[in-house]
């Protein structure tokens, strides 16, 4: 893929999730935009060294099908079968109680693919990020430090994928509410 068609297929990609995320807010006191999520984790991805565009696009991507009315079919047909695949293996399905995703997502976290990792990796570190600098509205520190030490479990779990990301977890997590 030419330097153009990633920045297409990025493009669309950022398009496409700011669509389908555009009623959505973040848990934050201020309800900040939803669509400011996934562009922090492609920029932290990048700023990593991340080139790949299928990794960018799924982190872009990531929380379409799981909090949109977003389909894997639909995902495919704009941005085709390794795009949607990465997605999926970091989608929980919300049919489940919360307390089963998230133990699926530790026993799980080990098996995807490095693809996979790396936006599930990004994904924990925006959401330490956030945690720390602007919680949940009604989030009990005792809720938060559950957070962290969830996010770690599942952390544990992709070591080995991105040294330099996995060590922009730990700083994230040394912020954990004591």
């Amino acid at each position: 893929m030419g330097a153009d068609d990633a920045i297409g297929l990025l493009l669309r990609s950022v398009s496409f999730a700011a669509e389908k995320h555009r009623h959505q807010r973040r848990k934050d006191a201020q309800a900040s935009p939803y669509i400011n999520h996934p562009i922090e984790l492609t920029t932290l991805l990048r700023e990593a060294g991340i080139g790949d565009p299928v990794v960018l696009c799924a982190a872009l991507l990531h929380d379409t099908i799981e909090d949109t009315d977003t389909t894997e079919e639909e995902l495919r047909r704009h941005f085709g079968a390794e795009i949607a695949e990465t997605v999926l293996e970091v989608t929980d399905d919300k049919r489940l109680a919360r307390a089963d995703r998230k133990r699926l997502q530790i026993e799980h976290a080990a098996h995807i693919s490095d693809r996979a990792k790396l936006v599930k990796l990004a994904d924990k570190i925006c959401n330490l990020r956030d945690m720390a600098r602007a919680p949940p509205s009604g989030w009990s520190q005792e809720r938060r430090q559950e957070y962290f030490n969830w996010a770690k479990q599942v952390v544990d779990a992709l070591r080995g994928v991105h040294p330099q990301l996995e060590r922009e977890f730990d700083l994230a997590f040394a912020a954990r509410p004591q």
